[in-house]
């Protein structure tokens, strides 16, 4: 293999699988002890006051309770479609619902690895219901996508075999 097409292989790996490693390095970033519920309430609140006005305190842990649960679920959701999109360029005689399969399995592998490593931090807890709810926004998001491609781009899903 000459090192001109070597090269252009590497370069459509990277290509690939680039948004996999963005997705992994900012929710590496995103299971600090500095991204607990304890040091984002603050800023979280200004903003939502910002925007919506005074929050009284109980009412704004409730808030920022369901903001913190929304950011595993988009978050998660588009990690899901970075693996997706990884396995489909990578696997090109893959049926989507293979692609689909592998990318929630390596969401639902980073999502359990990100709530272990969250065990062993003092202000962060360990959540099975966080794992479920990374899963289901990665699922969610795939769906969206397969409905998206089935109605707008039916060839599109079509691999030649």
């Amino acid at each position: 293999m000459s090192s001109r097409r070597r090269g252009r292989r590497i370069a459509y790996w990277i290509h690939a699988w680039w948004p996999v490693a963005v997705a992994i390095t900012v929710i590496c970033f995103e299971s600090t002890e500095m991204m607990g519920a304890d040091h984002t309430s603050g800023p979280l609140r200004a903003i939502y006051q910002f925007i919506f006005g005074h929050v009284p305190g109980r009412r704004w842990e409730m808030i920022h309770h369901t903001i913190r649960k929304c950011g595993h679920f988009i978050g998660y959701g588009l990690m899901g479609l970075a693996w997706l999109r990884a396995w489909w360029m990578s696997l090109p005689q893959s049926l989507f619902l293979q692609d689909t399969l592998m990318a929630l399995a390596g969401t639902a592998t980073v999502a359990a690895l990100d709530e272990y490593h969250q065990s062993f931090l003092p202000n962060r807890t360990s959540s099975p219901w966080d794992v479920l709810i990374d899963c289901s926004g990665a699922l969610t998001l795939q769906l969206i996508v397969y409905i998206y491609m089935r109605l707008a781009r039916p060839k599109g899903l079509m691999r030649s075999r």
